[in-house]
């Protein structure tokens, strides 16, 4: 019997939430991520012989740590390392929601980009080409109605493939200036060495050239950790939620 951990990664109000109880019902509660105020919402379902836990993240419009929201989405993902990570896009407003999309891709190339609300966008007569956008992306792109039922067998079809393996996404890779791009490869070496190749180098070397401080002291913070405390972070305080 196999066993994934998802991540929900999304801006608010695109239904992420709704998406985490369509697929969890009763088998969640929530809690106080570790040494945070921000509350996060952890589940569990099964698929046949597959056991997912899921973790909604807190609705972001990014991960640069500008808050404490931003913050917990961005270690998560980072340190938790999550076998998918669901992007969770709404199908009325893709521009501003690919955004994050793209900002999660230079952090894990496990990745599904999940397109809710399509209902609404057939209403408003918006067509959204899934293909093309999955092939710009470099990762599946699957459209789906949370509230209504619709595409959610599809959706962790694309889901449990990425998890083992049978699918292995190659994200688009965002290319910056010449100048951005030679201190990225001088940098993504000093990272390695330091911190070997676990976590992901470029998406490290780009927070510190945009002067992250946040992820600097998260990182001094988990280099004092023994290696085997990654992946150890849990909700605390949690309490079961019923709907």
């Amino acid at each position: 019997m196999s066993s994934y951990t998802i991540a929900l990664a999304g801006n608010p109000n695109t239904g992420k939430s709704t998406l985490f109880n369509t697929l969890t019902g009763l088998r969640q509660h929530t809690g106080n991520w570790a040494g945070k105020t921000v509350v996060m919402a952890e589940g569990e379902f099964s698929r046949g012989d597959t056991t997912f836990r899921i973790i909604d993240l807190p609705g972001t419009y990014s991960l640069y740590s500008n808050s404490a929201d931003e913050e917990v989405a961005r270690d998560y993902i980072i340190f938790e390392q999550p076998d998918v990570t669901i992007v969770v896009l709404d199908a009325t407003s893709l521009e501003r929601n690919l955004n994050l999309a793209l900002q999660v891709l230079e952090m894990t190339p496990r990745v599904v980009v999940c397109v809710n609300l399509i209902d609404e966008a057939k209403k408003l007569g918006i067509r959204i080409d899934l293909e093309k956008i999955s092939q710009r992306l470099g990762v599946p792109c699957i459209a789906i109605s949370a509230r209504n039922h619709i595409g959610i067998e599809n959706l962790l079809d694309q889901v449990e493939k990425v998890a083992n393996g049978t699918t292995v996404p190659t994200p688009v890779q965002i290319t910056y200036s010449d100048q951005i791009e030679s201190k990225l490869a001088q940098l993504e070496l000093l990272i390695e060495k330091t911190l070997g190749s676990r976590f992901p180098t470029r998406w490290i070397a780009l927070r510190l050239l945009d002067g992250d401080e946040s992820l600097l002291n998260t990182l001094r913070e988990r280099m004092q950790k023994p290696a085997e405390s990654f992946g150890e972070e849990r909700l605390t305080h949690g309490q079961t939620v019923c709907h």
